[in-house]
């Protein structure tokens, strides 16, 4: 919107991880040089921990961008996983093929003869695991026990944990020691200091094409360092809604009042110690009008004109249609219109959804990824299931295959076109919390149709 009037080609400020404005200050570059190095040395579980909005995420991109040919990468998004589906997960990142209702010290053989393989071809295996702070503790413990997969010399699979501060403290957990000690390094991402948020503020804008003068004042970068508090993403949103309020007073000038008013406008949590008073008045208010609302719509009883058929609203009384009688020749029409396409039955939504998924499994590439949202071989369960997620997510991106599970007939629901992996494991993180329950993974299509037998 305001690109052009600042002489922009792109988004300067978005907060969605973007490796082209990766900003090096505030020790980001020196932590990425660093587990570059550690990495290329073989360590074993390394640790990096961070605010939200600190910019880990975005340094987990960077890493998979940065690291040589010879490591290849397994991206673990999905907090939520259990302990059980982390080798399975793995083992699926990697196309390993696994035979249908494989144990899983079957399935920890096979990982450890491609993880032998791959060592004496002189390249290594990471797995970059986000969130890790939301993690189960047995998932995290299965993954201490994923760690001992080693030679006489060296690690065969390297982990790194990216989490929030909370990380530490379930890694301070007596239970976790084990865990605790294999950690060979950690990098904490602090703050951004008031100087590195004007750094940060000009080095994006001039990685999004600006050429001009400094468009944010001291007075500007110290008001927006104060209320972000040095958090990266928070620095982005205010940045984004300052330009917008400039923009549109048509000015190019930013001052103290565009800012301000772009704090006001972002819904950031309190700092420590604060009580959101503000937050509780809107909130006693808004009851309050709720409740007068509802007794005022409970008692009043509108008297209808003497002259005309009263008639009994079907909508809603602020809308003018409902209250207008219909003429029946349009509600024959309406009538004949719902007849003619009836609601979707729930048998015909698992029909189609599977209907659609071999077309679609043409014309995606190895690697793209899809979500596994959940399997099962109960059909009934799924068309509720598929309902349900039609609710919240786009139905004719949903795919369903039969497949074998543990022996059995099965079905397995997944959901995919994402333009990249940064889109799928953002499409990952943002699942409603419902569909998260069942503990989603990322799968590419490549071991998809591994799966079922394909090329």
């Amino acid at each position: 919107m305001y690109f052009t009037h600042f002489g922009l080609t792109q988004p300067p400020f978005k907060i969605t991880p973007n490796t082209a404005f990766f900003y090096g200050g505030g020790n980001r570059g020196a932590v990425l040089d660093a587990l570059i190095y550690a990495l290329s040395q073989g360590e074993g579980i390394i640790k990096i921990t961070g605010e939200v909005g600190s910019g880990k995420t975005m340094l987990c991109r960077m890493l998979a961008t940065k690291l040589p040919l010879d490591i290849e990468t397994i991206y673990l998004a999905n907090p939520s996983i259990s302990p059980e589906d982390v080798l399975h997960a793995i083992v699926f990142e990697l196309q390993l093929p696994v035979p249908a209702g494989a144990s899983r010290q079957e399935i920890t053989h096979i990982l450890h003869d491609y993880l032998l393989e791959r060592h004496k071809q002189g390249k290594q295996v990471v797995v970059l695991v986000e969130e890790a702070q939301g993690m189960p503790l047995a998932t995290l413990e299965e993954i201490r026990l994923l760690s001992n997969l080693e030679t006489e010399q060296a690690k065969l699979l390297q982990i790194v944990l990216f989490g929030q501060p909370e990380l530490n403290e379930s890694l301070n957990l007596q239970s976790m020691r084990q865990l605790k000690e294999r950690i060979t390094h950690s990098f904490p991402l602090g703050p951004l200091t008031p100087e590195e948020t004007k750094e940060y503020l000009s080095f994006r804008l001039r990685a999004a094409g600006y050429h001009g003068p400094d468009l944010f004042n001291p007075a500007v970068v110290n008001f927006i360092a104060k209320h972000a508090m040095g958090l990266t993403r928070r620095i982005n949103i205010i940045a984004d809604k300052t330009l917008l309020a400039a923009y549109s007073e048509g000015t190019h000038n930013i001052t103290l009042k565009h800012a301000q008013a772009a704090v006001k406008d972002s819904e950031f949590g309190n700092l420590p110690g604060q009580f959101p008073w503000r937050m509780a008045a809107t909130i006693v208010l808004s009851v309050i009008t709720t409740l007068g609302l509802a007794y005022a719509l409970k008692t009043y009883q509108p008297t209808p004109p003497a002259s005309a058929p009263a008639v009994t609203p079907t909508a809603s009384p602020q809308s003018p249609a409902a209250n207008a009688v219909q003429p029946p020749q349009a509600n024959n029409a309406a009538n004949e219109k719902a007849k003619a396409s009836p609601p979707l039955a729930p048998a015909d939504i698992l029909e189609a959804r599977i209907a659609a998924t071999p077309s679609w499994l043409d014309q995606q590439k190895p690697d793209a990824l899809a979500i596994q949202l959940i399997g099962s071989n109960n059909p009934e369960m799924l068309k509720s299931y598929l309902h349900e997620i039609s609710q919240s997510i786009e139905i004719d991106n949903v795919f369903v295959y039969r497949t074998i599970a543990r022996g059995n007939p099965s079905f397995t629901i997944i959901y995919s076109n994402f333009a990249s992996r940064r889109e799928a494991a953002e499409a990952l993180a943002n699942l409603p919390a419902k569909i998260k329950q069942n503990r989603p993974i990322l799968r590419t299509v490549k071991g998809i149709r591994a799966e079922l037998g394909q090329k």
